[in-house]
Order: structure tokens, then sequence, then C-alpha cells
């Protein structure tokens, strides 16, 4: 149902385990072939909004040699 997502985080002092559940509605999950998916920390906070990760695309970056 997309309605929970764990997640498994490493500290010096250990692992703790994070559980969320949504109530009325479903994670949009990232669309890839791996059971272990790694995000980084700003897809995580995307995720757990409900933005659809996969749908978000960055703008290239890009190099100029002059400005005039």
């Amino acid at each position: 149902s997309r309605n929970r997502v764990k997640l498994l985080f490493y500290e010096r002092t250990g692992f703790w385990l994070m559980l969320r559940r949504l109530e009325q509605d479903h994670f949009v999950w990232p669309r890839r072939p791996q059971a272990v998916i790694e995000l980084t920390t700003e897809q995580l906070h995307w995720l757990l909004e409900g933005i659809d990760v996969d749908a978000v695309r960055r703008h290239p970056s890009r190099r100029y040699r002059h400005a005039s």
C-alpha cells in the first residue's frame, strides 16, 4: 500500500531505525530496480514530503568562458 517507510541510520554510537506511516496517503517511491535505494538527504526530505523524487530534475550545470 506504500503507506510506510523504514529508514536505517548509522551514527558513531550505533544504528537507529525510523518508521513513518501515513494514515490517508502513500509515498511516491522512486522507480529503481534495486531492493535497497540510496538517497541523498535532500531526496529523503522530498520523499517524506510526498514529492516524486524521479520527477524532480535539476538544471544542467553550465560553464561559460566569457561574461561579455
